[in-house]
């Protein structure tokens, strides 16, 4: 399968795409256009979409051949937290069409779909309602215009699970998911002590048409991860998505994300090496680390 966006994703073809340069992160770009702490990103999908536009824009323009929605918090328990449960399907309406028209037919759009910020197995949430929750995104985010979903941040299987079915249920796109290790001695567990290999058996059983990793503990920590996904089987293409580094404070009490561009870039060769298939940042990754992955990208695939 050629890249061409115009030509629908569906469960059957998206495996045949070759690799990929996906975006970066979100949170930290809008964080630098005036959103103030603790605000609801997703809020600017329908409050100032032209911000949300840039952001998706400046990655486009980067090189990325996916590119990501506003909609990480446009789950009905999130935004319950907020009293703002009932412009779910706005919010996430609006996310898919505004990152459609950054794409300009040059990127997919991968709807995102975050965690739902409660914890299954304690009884803060039923199965039950994960699945609607998920549901009701994935079906939102298609009616905008998305061409696939993505389902980030993940570190509880149970609630992984129910996310993934229920986006499956809720739409007809291809659905993927990337779980977050940032535990263990190899940073190779989520923080409810996953590992790789649950996690990809999960996504295999379940019908995810990717897994992956994203956030975490860094960059650094990506390879890793990458040759772990890979030795579970080449049946899953491999999504990996790691911040820029641990994060420091400057005097501000600014968060500041020490690897570079060219960090980035030097990764891209082993993590395809790897078997890694789409490539992107997450946390304190900038336009700049995209145009880096894609630029090492297209000179590792034309080699």
């Amino acid at each position: 399968m050629s890249v061409d966006p115009k030509v629908p994703l569906t469960r059957e073809n998206l495996g045949a795409l070759p690799p990929l340069c996906t975006d970066g992160a979100w949170g930290t770009e809008l964080d630098k256009l005036g959103a103030a702490t603790g605000q609801l990103h997703d809020l600017w999908n329908l409050d100032a979409p032209d911000k949300v536009f840039s952001v998706a824009r400046a990655y486009v323009d980067a090189g990325a051949g996916i590119v990501l929605t506003n909609t990480f918090s446009s789950n009905r328990p999130t935004l319950a937290r907020h009293k703002l449960e009932e412009r779910g399907i706005e919010l996430n309406q609006a996310g898919a069409a505004i990152s459609k028209r950054a794409a300009r037919d040059k990127a997919y759009v991968f709807g995102s779909i975050g965690p739902c910020g409660k914890i299954v197995m304690m009884n803060e949430i039923s199965v039950e309602a994960v699945q609607a929750s998920a549901a009701e995104q994935a079906s939102a985010l298609e009616a905008g215009g998305a061409d696939a979903i993505v389902i980030e941040t993940q570190s509880d299987l149970v609630e992984a699970q129910a996310t993934l079915e229920g986006a499956l249920c809720g739409c007809s796109l291809p659905v993927g998911i990337s779980f977050t290790f940032d535990s263990g001695a190899g940073h190779d567990r989520t923080m409810m002590g996953v590992s790789v290999s649950e996690a990809h058996a999960l996504a295999k059983g379940a019908g995810a048409s990717f897994v992956g990793a994203n956030c975490g503990a860094g960059i650094e920590t990506i390879l890793l991860l990458a040759e772990q996904f890979s030795t579970c089987g080449a049946d899953l293409p491999i999504w990996v998505k790691g911040n820029a580094g641990q994060p420091g404070l400057d005097a501000d009490g600014n968060a500041i994300y020490p690897a570079s561009p060219k960090v980035y870039a030097e990764m891209v060769g082993p993590l395809l090496q790897a078997g890694a298939k789409f490539i992107g940042g997450c946390c304190g990754s900038t336009p700049e680390h995209i145009r880096a992955i894609a630029a090492a990208l297209d000179t590792a695939v034309r080699a």
